[in-house]
């Protein structure tokens, strides 16, 4: 039997450490649940489930992410379709009656403490700002949609908590009329006026993508929304966290795009989760040809770059 490598025991290990987390998770609820039992349940040490992941909400976080449902839809051709299509995704996994389920206890402990909660704003707003653009895609002359869209979200994180109270089909339904609502909704928001200064380098860009780069702090991610409505190029969002708060942003960013995915009419954005570190909250890099032609940091980056006119280097 050929020995295993370095790198396939550790995903193996992490896998029964997800295993067991999820089996724990699922019949105590996060809060009763312990890394003992967890750790018991894999049969492995306590200091091996740390080693993977830096805490129990850490490892919740990953399990919820892991735990994505398969979801089938036509794709969107209106924004009542697209607002049907993405809330019948949503749902996806919630039960039907009150019964017990892995995503209960999300919402009660991400706001429960100051640390999880503003990122989580944030990262809900980054999704907001996807099903937003995907409902302006449909119908381009609906004006901005990132408002109706974060009425869509409210109703669902609602009816995720409260499974059972309501009938689940209501929902789906009530999310697809919010096409029709116009909240008077408008870009741009008024500090784009006063956006950092741009410098035109010409520097390697190493395994950086082409297009534009934006490295945010979690609790500034919704910025990525400057860049891609000032440019029609590729646009790569960087979520600079620490393990547990890119294990959130994994989760939140990830269900939606897991959830337009089959409308077929979502915005093309790069999401990937670096280590924290930034010397700031926000910074933005262009791409072009392997090499970095311009960079901003501070507030207003992602726009200044995204919007600035950089001629290619010769």
């Amino acid at each position: 039997m050929a020995r295993l490598s370095r790198v396939e025991h550790q995903r193996l290990t992490r896998e029964r450490v997800l295993a067991a987390a999820r089996a724990e998770f699922l019949l105590y609820g996060f809060r009763d649940a312990k890394i003992d039992n967890i750790a018991e349940r894999a049969e492995l040490t306590r200091g091996a489930v740390y080693s993977n992941f830096p805490g129990k909400r850490a490892l919740y976080f990953a399990v919820l992410a892991a735990e994505r449902p398969a979801v089938t839809a036509a794709p969107a051709t209106t924004r009542a379709e697209a607002l049907h299509g993405f809330a019948r995704a949503w749902l996806a996994g919630v039960p039907i009656s009150s019964e017990a389920w892995l995503g209960r206890d999300l919402l009660p402990e991400v706001l429960a403490d100051e640390a999880t909660r503003t990122p989580f704003a944030q990262l809900v707003k980054v999704s907001a700002i996807l099903l937003g653009l995907t409902l302006e895609r449909l119908d381009p002359g609906a004006g901005r949609q990132v408002r109706v869209a974060e009425q869509a979200l409210t109703i669902l994180h609602g009816a995720g908590q409260f499974s059972g109270f309501t009938d689940l089909f209501d929902v789906v339904r009530a999310c697809e009329h919010l096409a029709g609502l116009d909240l008077g909704d408008s870009w741009p928001p008024p500090h784009l006026a006063f956006a950092a200064k741009v410098d035109v380098v010409d520097e390697p860009a190493g395994d950086l993508p082409e297009g534009v780069v934006v490295t945010l702090a979690p609790h500034r991610v919704s910025a990525v929304e400057e860049a891609m409505r000032a440019t029609s190029d590729d646009v790569t969002l960087i979520v600079a966290a620490g393990e547990e708060l890119a294990l959130l942003a994994r989760l939140v960013i990830g269900d939606t795009l897991h959830c337009l995915e089959p409308l077929r009419a979502a915005p093309p954005l790069r999401v990937l989760y670096g280590p924290e570190g930034v010397s700031t909250t926000e910074t933005a890099v262009r791409v072009t040809n392997g090499r970095i032609v311009a960079r901003a940091e501070g507030f207003g980056a992602c726009h200044a770059v995204a919007s600035h006119p950089v001629r290619p280097l010769p």
